[in-house]
């Protein structure tokens, strides 16, 4: 048999060049570089869905509100002036406690018409507090608190009520001023 006859197709060579259409593969990108991008890129959206988790979660706060700062307030030396009037309202269930505290501080020297007695909202209130209303009445409530024996002086801009004196001194009597009732234990 003959030997076919030539065509265009003898004359390719055996070497990847670019032919037509198709493209040879870079030589600059290798794939262990394209490994350790893709690598990066993954380790990067974990950290960062960790970190978005966390904030969502509570655990960090990206905007904290700055600790208060604790400072020394100082305190009026307690003086006991019978000028101001006295408000004593009763906080207890034990009815009287409030005129018991109004003798004792007409005893003390307040003048009986500045010293009023009557019964607090609130049946059971846990402390007995002296309120005053403003700083300069600091001194006079300490020492009110001294003659009666309050738990707490307590600052408070909503005492005196409206249509009281403003040198009003308000007193709640709490339960730590009645005696707790003695409970019998049966004979053994």
């Amino acid at each position: 048999m003959p030997p076919p006859p030539t065509d265009r197709f003898d004359d390719i060579s055996a070497s990847p060049g670019r032919v037509g259409a198709h493209r040879a593969e870079n030589p600059r990108v290798r794939g262990w570089t394209t490994f350790l991008w893709a690598l990066a890129a993954t380790v990067v959206l974990v950290l960062l869905g960790i970190f978005a988790s966390m904030i969502w979660q509570g655990k960090i706060v990206l905007f904290p509100t700055p600790a208060p700062s604790i400072s020394v307030v100082p305190t009026a030396e307690p003086v006991v002036d019978t000028s101001y009037t006295v408000l004593v309202l009763n906080g207890t269930p034990e009815e009287g406690q409030a005129t018991l505290v109004k003798d004792e501080l007409v005893a003390s020297g307040w003048p009986e018409a500045n010293v009023l007695a009557g019964n607090a909202g609130d049946r059971a209130f846990p402390l007995t507090t002296v309120y005053y209303a403003a700083p300069e009445a600091e001194g006079a409530a300490r020492g009110l608190a001294g003659v009666i024996g309050a738990a707490e002086v307590v600052l408070d801009p909503e005492y005196p009520l409206p249509g009281t004196p403003g040198t009003q001194l308000t007193v709640v009597l709490g339960l730590d001023r009645i005696e707790p009732v003695a409970t019998e234990t049966p004979a053994g």
